[in-house]
């Protein structure tokens, strides 16, 4: 029983750790868009706080994801609930990394 609660606590001491690292990160990343003087710097300015949200997101899922997989311990079903947050994290880095594309393309839809 100890070894269980010591576990369970020390996954969630993780899990904190990443939620804030994750807070830091899309502090640090998003620049926030003060009196914008064109459409171009308020689309800038979303970008980056949709990146930085996509990339705190998905590094808190991928770090859920990771201690769920550790702790399953051989349970499957467990393993796949795992699996199923890390597959969700790295579509979630994928999308940060396609942000900036898809602005430009907003961009030259808008004519900016």
């Amino acid at each position: 029983m100890g070894m269980k609660i010591r576990t369970l606590a020390r996954s969630g001491a993780l899990v904190g750790a990443a939620g804030g690292t994750a807070f830091v990160l899309t502090i640090l990343l998003a620049v926030p868009a003060l009196a914008a003087s064109d459409l171009n710097t308020v689309i800038d300015s979303v970008r980056n706080w949709v990146a930085g949200l996509l990339i705190a997101l998905a590094t808190l899922f991928l770090t859920v994801g990771g201690v769920r997989y550790l702790t399953a311990q051989g349970n499957p079903r467990a393993v796949e609930e795992a699996k199923a947050g890390i597959k969700a994290a790295l579509i979630g880095y994928g999308l940060a990394a396609l942000a900036p594309t898809l602005v430009s393309i907003l961009q030259k839809v808008l004519g900016s």
